[in-house]
């Protein structure tokens, strides 16, 4: 299967981990051999409740026996799109109400710049340097990292980068300006959350100039900085609110979510100013709908900060610089690419999944699904300092 992997399926890099995936259960993935790897990463966020969590399961299988897909999104009424979009709305604050569902977060993230040039009817779009919002012609060009998107440019025009947390910045925010549209926590930079009221003081800039806040939540989403939404930890409303990976439980999913008035406006002149054949999908919007109840119904989502606090009190080492993050958001920083590199490495060998960020090579993701328990945090952390050890031995 190996060799058919890399003859046959496209690859995003040249080294992909290629573990060779049999089962996955509960915070564990199993390959073909039968080990077991403790799962810190979580399908990059994705899998919230886990692998294979009995809820979503069920709710998929319900669906499976009903019927798939019937039409594209918007035409026909089906009972899983409701359910999940109406569960949304009441626990978003006011007057974010309306949601349109998508396929993927990157999908979400084009049709919420969309949705910004239909409403203000203006051009500009403003992004964070080191921003990530996801690798589509229009989620890479307000991507805040040239090296990307150099070899496929020309991406669209009229963007701007801004530094996050930079207060000065804020100024370059005009009325020339459709949108700004800033990550909750940045992801790909290092999970770097926002200092010193500065969402505030940008949303407060954006209603002084008539633009509207895109507040992307893709990773902090659902849970996993202790809120559903990472801004409501902020104090802050966003004009429209961008979701996906953790939404799903493990299926493909996104949306973006904004007022009844605005995202009205998709509907007409043009019509059809956003489609999509899949977004919507019954089983994909079954899985969602769990998934969210879950998270809502449980003490999963509180219990993400104690969880937060245990992973600091263990990861203590002379090679660990920093732990980043808020929740279940973490990501700890060592003195090197090449530590980084070995450590992510060695510990899959030693039968525990960790993962990069996009931009910044010192950091090391720990993402794991919400329902990891303080036994699985124990001897996963307890990996992590052997490894490092075993490289600060070498070292020496």
């Amino acid at each position: 299967m190996k060799q058919d992997f890399f003859k046959y399926q496209a690859q995003t890099t040249p080294h992909p981990l290629a573990i060779e995936v049999s089962h996955a259960i509960g915070s564990y993935i199993y390959d073909t051999n039968n080990k077991k790897y403790l799962d810190f990463v979580a399908g990059v966020s994705a899998c919230s409740l886990g692998h294979k969590h009995p809820r979503i399961i069920r709710a998929v299988k319900d669906q499976l026996d009903k019927y798939l897909h019937v039409m594209v999104y918007g035409e026909y009424i089906q009972q899983p799109a409701v359910e999940l979009t109406k569960l949304l709305a009441s626990h978003l604050p006011h007057p974010l109400e309306k949601t349109y569902l998508t396929n993927s977060g990157t999908e979400a993230i084009e049709g919420s710049l969309k949705l910004a040039r239909r409403v203000t009817g203006r051009s500009q779009i403003i992004a964070a340097k080191l921003a990530y919002h996801g690798n589509t012609m229009g989620s890479m060009s307000v991507m805040g990292y040239e090296e990307r998107k150099q070899a496929f440019r020309p991406l669209i025009p009229d963007t701007a980068f801004i530094t996050f947390n930079d207060e000065k910045d804020i100024k370059q925010i005009t009325r020339k300006t459709g949108a700004v549209i800033l990550e909750t926590i940045q992801g790909g930079a290092g999970f770097i959350e926002p200092k010193y009221e500065y969402l505030k003081k940008v949303k407060k800039q954006c209603e002084e100039v008539g633009a509207l806040l895109i507040l992307d939540e893709i990773q902090p989403g659902f849970g996993r900085t202790g809120k559903l939404f990472g801004f409501q930890n902020y104090d802050i409303i966003p004009d429209i609110v961008v979701m996906g990976k953790g939404m799903g439980g493990g299926l493909p999913v996104g949306a973006f979510t904004a007022s009844t008035t605005m995202m009205d406006q998709l509907q007409d002149n043009p019509k059809l100013g956003h489609i999509t054949t899949f977004g919507g999908n019954p089983v994909i919007a079954a899985a969602a709908l769990a998934t969210l109840q879950e998270i809502t119904e449980s003490d999963v989502m509180a219990a993400t900060l104690e969880k937060e606090k245990l992973f600091r009190s263990l990861l203590i080492h002379p090679l660990i610089k920093e732990v980043r993050g808020l929740g279940l958001m973490l990501a700890f920083i060592t003195p090197s690419a090449e530590i980084t590199n070995q450590v992510i490495l060695k510990c899959q060998d030693h039968g525990l999944i960790l993962f990069w960020l996009l931009f910044e090579p010192l950091a090391i993701r720990i993402t794991p699904p919400l329902t990891i328990s303080e036994s699985e945090i124990r001897e996963g952390c307890q990996i992590i300092l052997t490894v490092l050890d075993q490289i600060q031995d070498i070292k020496i």
